[in-house]
């Protein structure tokens, strides 16, 4: 598999996909022991070759690759505001 990304298109990944970031993954292209489908996992930073290091629930930490393996983001859940629930007299 010949995958080249060009410098504009790495930066633009490492934008889109910050550290942090939650995916779930849908299945893997040509690896040899896969995530299985379904599984989500946090990124933890994208490569200078435009790789996603994940590190997923299941406990496995493994590259995803753009454009070849499929994912999608998961929405987040915002978090409460301090003062939710708070009783303000």
């Amino acid at each position: 598999m010949d995958r080249e990304l060009k410098p504009y298109q790495i930066e633009a990944i490492k934008r889109q996909y910050p550290p942090g970031t939650r995916i779930k993954l849908h299945f893997m292209v040509d690896d040899p022991c896969p995530v299985e489908p379904g599984t989500c996992g946090t990124v933890r930073f994208v490569d200078d070759i435009g790789t996603l290091h994940c590190d997923f629930d299941n406990g496995r930490s493994l590259g995803v690759l753009w454009g070849v393996d499929n994912f999608t983001v998961i929405e987040q859940e915002e978090a409460p505001a301090e003062d939710e629930g708070m009783d303000m007299m």
